[in-house]
């Protein structure tokens, strides 16, 4: 009789633990899209040959389970000339990489700077595509290129920004002395 009352009072416990108990509708869960890893103080060198071609630092790294990247806290990336010396400089207030595409993207306050031969760019908007080693962006954009600003829509250029196609010019003028971006 002890036996069959132990049984029973565990298959009561047994049962009341599972009326407790809530059915999750599976179909309302949501899937984590969030980053999987994050780095903070990030700087990757991209060398051939022993030559420093590019240099990508940026405060803060999320990556996310499809390869993509973000640059939350900005983002500048550095071009080297063929022997090795720096040439040009890409900064911008947030930075994304999309691996499918192989391609970066600069957002807000983009500058692009070519210190060689003194040529700025500024842009909300910009991609620098490794493959194609090139630069462009369909937004508005503000170029001065030693004593004269160029203003438009559109810019295609080599990485370098030494040679550039500026789409849809709106207006160009010679700076003022004191004046520059």
């Amino acid at each position: 009789m002890k036996f069959q009352l132990n049984i029973f009072v565990a298959l009561l416990f047994i049962l009341l633990l599972n009326s407790c108990r809530e059915d999750v509708d599976t179909a309302s869960l949501q899937v984590y899209d969030g980053p999987i890893n994050t780095a903070i103080n990030i700087h990757l060198i991209e060398s051939d040959s022993a030559i420093i071609r590019s240099d990508i630092k940026a405060p803060m790294q999320l990556e996310f389970k499809n390869g993509n990247i973000e640059f939350p806290e900005g983002i500048e990336i550095q071009f080297f000339e063929k022997d090795g010396s720096l040439g040009t400089t890409l900064r911008a207030d947030k930075g994304y990489y999309l691996k499918s595409e192989n391609l970066y993207k600069g957002v807000g306050d983009v500058q692009v700077k070519n210190l060689i031969k003194d040529q700025q760019l500024k842009t909300e908007e910009i991609f620098w595509s490794r493959n194609n080693q090139k630069i462009y962006t369909d937004k508005f954009v503000t170029v001065q290129e030693q004593q004269t600003i160029f203003n438009g829509t559109g810019l295609e250029a080599d990485q370098s920004f030494s040679t550039y196609k500026l789409k849809n010019v709106r207006d160009s003028r010679t700076l003022l002395p004191g004046e520059g971006m």
